[in-house]
């Protein structure tokens, strides 16, 4: 199971928010290339970058922090956040992403996000599945669907989406534990590639993704509040 940080980008620092509320912002590091190159010195060779900015102004805005990055270090960087539009994905790409997630737009336009996976192909989208009380939510969590995020899953599956991460919003940043039940009906009912998001609470959170069956695991506030350290993160990645 991949070990993937996450480094969120709100006006090029590094923060973390609590179910999403902006309004919730804690600084952690003013440089996100340092974190990136600290998690990269423990061995950890993913990494989630999620541009803030981009998802409720709906465009790219930190592609700077992502190119500085990509150059700094040779983490693996799935990137999303603001990517409406065939100009943002390129953009992405072109800044050092090698995958990029889909969320907001593959609700609002499932024929354009169709397009983006046959042009790139599975192995370099990622759909964004990002929920509260199943309901799948946009623009940056501000606004809601009537979309069940298991029959939304299930659909791009269907069509070809391979790789799924899925946030449960009211345990995002949290600190109380992941959406295991969530996880399980939708490993069980779809059989996607699944990376949990949201509620890693401790080490013992990341050893039970990895019994569900999850590909991934992305980690944010547990490191940066110390709930999990790194050098318990390379320990499990070296004992995987």
């Amino acid at each position: 199971m991949k070990i993937i940080p996450a480094i969120d980008i709100i006006d090029g620092k590094c923060v973390r928010l609590s179910k999403g509320d902006y309004n919730t912002k804690k600084i952690y590091n003013e440089n996100p290339v340092e974190v990136a190159k600290e998690f990269e010195s423990f061995g950890i060779q993913f990494l989630h970058v999620v541009d803030l900015d981009g998802a409720k102004s709906r465009h790219i805005v930190n592609q700077k922090v992502l190119e500085n990055i990509a150059r700094s270090t040779s983490l693996h960087i799935d990137f999303g956040g603001g990517l409406k539009t065939r100009e943002d994905i390129e953009t992405a790409f072109n800044s050092g992403a090698q995958q990029i997630t889909l969320g907001s737009i593959a609700v609002q336009d499932p024929e354009f996000c169709l397009g983006i996976l046959e042009q790139y192909g599975p192995e370099k989208i990622i759909l964004g599945a990002d929920c509260e009380n199943r309901k799948v939510k946009t623009s940056g969590w501000l606004e809601e669907s009537d979309l069940d995020v298991v029959d939304f899953i299930f659909q791009y599956k269907k069509k070809g989406i391979q790789q799924v991460i899925c946030t449960d919003i009211a345990k995002d940043g949290m600190l109380q534990g992941p959406s295991t039940g969530l996880y399980i009906e939708i490993l069980y009912k779809t059989a996607v590639q699944l990376t949990a998001s949201g509620g890693i609470s401790g080490i013992k959170d990341v050893y039970k993704m990895k019994d569900l069956g999850c590909t991934g695991t992305i980690i944010g506030k547990a490191i940066y509040e110390g709930k999990i350290t790194l050098e318990q993160l390379k320990n499990f990645i070296e004992n995987a």
